[in-house]
């Protein structure tokens, strides 16, 4: 794989990809929640180019990551493999003692393989089921 650099990045900037990859129908800045001021958020760049984000939130001892895209002409390449290790490194450096997310019932499996343990919490918003999945780290 071509090297990929993580860096944090401004709450603006994963909009675009949150949009393309993970709500089409909708608009750009429709993308924007209340809750982006309070997260970091870290991009993953290609030959210089934003091709994958993820954004993560602390309350006490727990992170929850969300909005993880990446880019289609750069998918199935370990980008989300990265970025999900480095989210999680990072959380357990900020004493972070467990990560979870919502995740899209497609994307159980490619979490169950990175540890994350299905708690069968379940719920479906605009039409998109999730179910809850944790790891302590």
């Amino acid at each position: 794989m071509e090297e990929i650099s993580i860096e944090q990045i401004r709450h603006e900037l994963t909009w675009k990809l949150r949009q393309e990859i993970l709500y089409p129908s909708l608009g750009v800045r429709d993308m924007s929640m209340t809750e982006d001021l309070d997260g970091v958020h870290f991009g993953a760049f290609k030959d210089g180019w934003l091709v994958g984000v993820i954004s993560l939130f602390q309350k006490g001892n727990d992170f929850q990551f969300r909005k993880v895209a990446v880019d289609p002409s750069v998918q199935n390449m370990g980008i989300g493999s990265l970025m999900l290790n480095y989210v999680t490194a990072f959380a357990k450096a900020e004493g972070g003692k467990r990560i979870w997310c919502n995740a899209r019932l497609s994307a159980v499996s490619f979490y169950a393989k990175h540890g994350f343990e299905q708690t069968g919490s379940t719920y479906s918003k605009m039409g998109i089921d999730y179910e809850l999945m944790e790891k302590d780290i």
